[in-house]
């Protein structure tokens, strides 16, 4: 498919990872041109179709979560279309696991083996609140055995965010420090990679790799909340062969 980003990480061959941009579909307006949520007001045959694009380039149609910024995560083997869940796991062949941003982190999992994929969908709220470590347990691996991938979200130039959010990170971990830059105007640019990073090192993964795209900045190629609110969202994809 046209625009899609291929992660890349050195997973076992039968792991296939995708995350789409915003280019390669019909919707216009500001969900141009590849949106694949229902939810943001764009057309539904627009976004119907575009779905229709994506399935042609997989093994099954992605398991759609609802996303709520929690932190439950579901087998996309037994879950239906529309289950709350903010992160997905699979352990079957040409299962889909899909998360859907804009600004909010995607994360993508594998073990060594290539028996078990994972993709957690981790703005502020649902990285503090353990969206990641919800994840990697319900892999059930040794997280050592475990490689992670960090897709594009909103960048350490870019994200403002209040007093808050920094506390709920570090209540969690002093080491959440590092993440937060101050701003003269009393808020804080944080770095939502080096925060995941973070997270995943101090559960014992420290094979992470991506992070460095920034979907505020780069306009062409993603959509963001924070830069437009009334957007569409990519896909991050991930199955196994």
């Amino acid at each position: 498919m046209n625009g899609w980003i291929v992660p890349d990480w050195p997973a076992p061959a039968r792991v296939r990872a995708r995350i789409t941009t915003r280019a390669g579909g019909i919707s216009t307006g500001p969900c141009a041109s590849l949106n694949l949520a229902a939810h943001v007001g764009d057309d539904p045959a627009a976004v119907a179709e575009n779905r229709r694009r994506l399935r042609a380039n997989l093994p099954a149609e992605p398991v759609w979560l609802n996303q709520v910024h929690g932190i439950r995560v579901v087998d996309a083997a037994s879950a239906v279309a529309g289950v709350e869940a903010d992160a997905a796991v699979a352990r079957e062949k040409g299962v889909v696991c899909a998360v859907l941003t804009a600004d909010c982190l995607p994360v993508l999992l594998c073990n060594d083996a290539g028996t078990v994929v994972g993709v957690a969908h981790a703005g502020w709220r649902g990285l503090s609140g353990g969206v990641v470590e919800a994840t990697v347990r319900a892999m059930n691996e040794p997280p050592p055995r475990l490689l992670a991938w960090l897709g594009p979200a909103i960048g350490p130039q870019a994200f403002e965010v209040g007093a808050e959010v920094r506390a709920a990170f570090l209540a969690h971990s002093p080491d959440a420090a590092a993440a937060f830059a101050a701003k003269e105007n009393g808020k804080w640019l944080a770095d939502l990679y080096r925060l995941a990073t973070l997270r995943l090192n101090a559960l014992g993964v420290s094979r992470v790799y991506g992070g460095g795209r920034c979907t505020f900045l780069e306009a062409d190629s993603f959509y963001s909340y924070r830069r437009e609110k009334t957007t569409g969202r990519m896909a991050s994809l991930i199955w196994l062969e």
